[in-house]
């Protein structure tokens, strides 16, 4: 059948279009025709290749070193530079790309050393500029900053030690100035929406992203920040669909990203595979450190991340022209030390540790910057929480508890401080909104809770969370903790069931007098008719659990009470 075939399955080349393609695969392009294209890879492999056959264009070195720079391959770069300051016809610009090559490699002094070598430039003024910044040398930068001039190069340089030194604001109005002058620049919106993202404009983020990824819907920047935007916004797993798409795409730039895509999907997936990935990153992405401290946090291994980050200094941003010292602004490193040391303060009763995350949490929350701001006024009621001012707690969680309705350890906070300033009907709704089993089964939840339920005279509720709990020091304490509370709000029954327990666990400690007041409690409810006579049976069998002398005398004056008021005791 296939042999019979009439009409021709592909159309047949003529003479002349043979020949148009023999031209067209001759045809390369030109070095210059790459790096307008700002095809750096095709570049780089037409040098490479030239160099290998001996055809070398003019300054090749030079522009492989360029294309090495630009594909992010900064090794390769200062290879190439280094060679070429070893040759006596070097020229003197050579020293400030080599610098620039050390510094992305996280070579600073190395870097400073070889600018220093180079003639002065605008390029050698603001690498500097930023050399200083890392050096933390504010005298250098304030007089780098001043030989900025208003050119494109300079702006995006002081724009980008605005961002670093987290003045995201002060970013985005030189960004948003450039993109006036310059509205073909759309890289810039994903810089504009990285400051978004950092003060937590999540959604504004966003809409000035989409606007980016139109142009270049690949971009590995754009779209790992569009995965972090979608993981503040709704969850790890929407994030997570997004990176997916990224990998999916696996362009030649998912590479120049594959540490921090890797670290990202960690952080998406809940810590999973945290202690595989996250370790190698510490001090190549900042986060790292602080997401791994996390992750040890979550498996309670509070000595671990203090083990982390005890020795971190967390950075102390200050503003280039109007911002003090004093002024500190908020900073993740800040709040995790704060966390990290009540942490391991409470679990091994270190009122130093405590201190010190107190002291934390108050230069966070107080900082002019951040005293508004949402985890500014978490700071700030954590600070008044281990100082143990729990009105000053209550007017800094009511001012954001809007934003925290669902969020289970806010309301486990939230209703602690509600609880110890004795507004125990109110701390018991917010404890009976927590839905984390974790929370649940911590002693400091079921006690609390305990003594709400008694305050607000539910006993038998409380008695019950003691029953659901396993033999152990916490459902001791629970236990005194019940016989106590029970017995000063005069619910003795369940006081007395309590001293009873507590009397079988611990025969040599003397909770026989407790037992017997709360017993006589009992019988004065009842003869009140606040209480059932038909209780007085398990009062009487709880008395004969005792071995004291003064059981039968107690026990004869309820019999004979009984008796005369025709109580059935068998």
């Amino acid at each position: 059948m296939i042999l019979s075939r009439v009409k021709p399955a592909v159309v047949a080349e003529t003479p002349v279009s043979i020949s148009e393609k023999k031209k067209t695969k001759t045809k390369v392009p030109s070095l210059e025709e790459y790096l307008q294209q700002r095809d750096y890879l095709g570049a780089f492999t037409l040098l490479e290749f030239q160099r290998s056959i001996g055809e070398k264009e003019e300054h090749a070195d030079l522009w492989i070193g360029y294309c090495a720079f630009h594909l992010g391959d900064y090794k390769r770069a200062m290879e190439e530079y280094k060679s070429l300051t070893m040759k006596p016809d070097c020229l003197a610009e050579v020293w400030v790309f080599l610098a620039c090559a050390l510094f992305f490699l996280g070579l600073y002094q190395e870097a400073e050393e070889a600018a220093s070598k180079a003639p002065t430039s605008p390029l050698q003024n603001r690498l500097l500029f930023h050399l200083a910044h890392k050096f933390n040398d504010e005298k250098r930068l304030m007089g780098f900053h001043q030989n900025l001039e208003d050119v494109t190069e300079d702006q995006l340089s002081l724009a980008s030690i605005h961002y670093m030194r987290s003045h995201y604001q002060e970013a985005i109005d030189i960004y948003k100035r450039l993109l006036l002058q310059n509205r073909d620049f759309l890289a810039l919106k994903v810089y504009v929406a990285l400051c978004y993202y950092k003060l937590d404009y999540y959604d504004v983020s966003q809409e000035v992203l989409a606007v980016y990824l139109q142009s270049m819907p690949d971009s590995t920047i754009a779209l790992n920040l569009k995965a972090c935007n979608h993981f503040r916004l709704y969850n790890g797993k929407a994030a997570e669909a997004e990176l997916k798409n990224l990998i999916d795409i696996s362009s030649c730039s998912f590479e120049f990203a594959k540490e921090l895509i890797r670290h990202n999907l960690v952080v998406f997936r809940g810590g999973e595979g945290a202690l595989q990935v996250l370790p190698p990153l510490i001090d190549v992405i900042p986060e790292a450190r602080l997401n791994l401290v996390i992750y040890y946090l979550r498996q309670d291994d509070v000595q671990e991340a203090y083990n982390l980050i005890q020795d971190l200094v967390p950075t102390t941003p200050q503003g280039l022209d109007k911002t003090s010292h004093k002024d500190l602004l908020f900073s993740q490193e800040y709040i995790l030390k704060g966390v990290v040391n009540a942490a391991l303060g409470q679990e091994i009763g270190s009122r130093d540790h405590l201190k010190i995350a107190q002291q934390f949490f108050q230069l966070v929350g107080g900082s002019a910057s951040e005293c508004d701001t949402i985890p500014g006024r978490q700071c700030m009621a954590s600070c008044f929480f281990l100082l143990r001012q729990f009105e000053d707690v209550l007017i800094y969680l009511n001012s954001v508890k809007g934003y925290f309705y669902n969020d289970d350890t806010f309301n486990f906070n939230y209703a602690q401080a509600k609880a110890a300033l004795g507004n125990y009907k109110e701390a018991e709704e917010v404890f009976l909104l927590i839905q984390n089993e974790k929370i649940k089964n911590d002693y400091v939840y079921l006690s609390w809770l305990a003594r709400c339920y008694i305050m607000n005279q539910r006993g038998r509720l409380a008695w019950e969370l003691y029953l659901k709990m396993g033999t152990s020091s916490d459902s001791f304490s629970l236990l005194q903790l019940i016989a106590n509370d029970c017995y000063k709000m005069g619910q003795f029954y369940y006081a007395a069931k309590a001293f009873d327990a507590l009397e079988k666990l611990d025969p040599g400690s003397n909770y026989w007098e407790g037992k017997r007041g709360a017993c006589v409690g009992v019988f004065q409810l009842i003869l009140a008719n606040k209480e059932s006579k038909e209780i007085l049976k398990e009062v009487l069998s709880l008395l004969r659990n005792s071995g004291n002398p003064q059981v039968e005398y107690i026990i004869r004056a309820l019999r004979k009470w009984a008796k005369d008021n025709r109580v059935l005791l068998s």
